[in-house]
């Protein structure tokens, strides 16, 4: 397995920017699929993006589509969100996570989940 670290995360105004990094440990990195998720107060906690171990294949969630991009760097091992045109309700802690399942958009499919990183977007 990984263990998985976030950073990144922050205060930012509405139509602003931030870089999310996701650092893994690990010799087997590569060879997982990884995902971006996150949490909203109150509410579930839901797919993002993710990203093959090749970075040519990507999948995103429709809220996010044309925003936000995930990439990663298997020689770092280190994975990215960089999320363009923050809106408000991009608020929430965000995760990043490796897939053990094998359905890239479902929660219980993936495991070794970092602490996450707060994202705030005020209005």
């Amino acid at each position: 397995q990984v263990q998985l670290v976030e950073s990144g995360g922050g205060l930012v105004q509405a139509g602003g920017s931030l870089r999310l990094s996701c650092a893994a440990s690990g010799r087997t990195f590569s060879t997982y699929v990884m995902g971006w998720f996150r949490q909203a107060p109150g509410k579930e906690r839901e797919f993002v993006a993710a990203v093959r171990w090749s970075g040519n294949s990507t999948y995103y969630a429709d809220s996010v589509l044309g925003r936000f991009t995930i990439s990663r760097d298997n020689a770092k091992n280190t994975v990215y969100l960089q999320m363009n045109s923050l809106k408000p309700e991009d608020t929430a802690v965000y995760y990043c996570a490796a897939l053990y399942g094998t359905n890239w958009y479902r929660v219980a499919d993936y495991g070794s989940w970092g602490q996450g990183t707060q994202v705030t977007v005020s209005s």
